[in-house]
């Protein structure tokens, strides 16, 4: 099975979720939270670099209890920036 490449927000994305993922497991060791998550260390550091910027659900899940960060957390933390809104497509009213 081919897959698609991933766009560059994706990437992004996955860049601010390993930033999160250093930053909440502090002092603790890949190898510690690793374990705690049920991954590997290779995992967690591929995760961690951007260099798997999509993993699964559950791996994401596990490492938010592992790291006792919540699902809302992670998903407001990681998200993009808004873009600015559009004007509305309603058509202007005829006088």
């Amino acid at each position: 099975m081919v897959r698609t490449p991933l766009t560059p927000e994706e990437r992004e994305r996955g860049e601010r979720f390993g930033r999160l993922l250093r930053e909440a497991r502090g002092d603790r060791s890949m190898t510690q939270v690793a374990a705690s998550a049920g991954i590997s260390p290779e995992t967690l550091r591929k995760i961690e670099t951007g260099r798997a910027p999509t993993p699964a659900f559950f791996t994401v899940a596990a490492l938010a209890r592992a790291l006792d960060l919540s699902m809302d957390e992670l998903a407001d933390r990681c998200a993009p920036a808004a873009p600015p809104l559009a004007p509305p497509l309603v058509p202007p009213v005829a006088a």
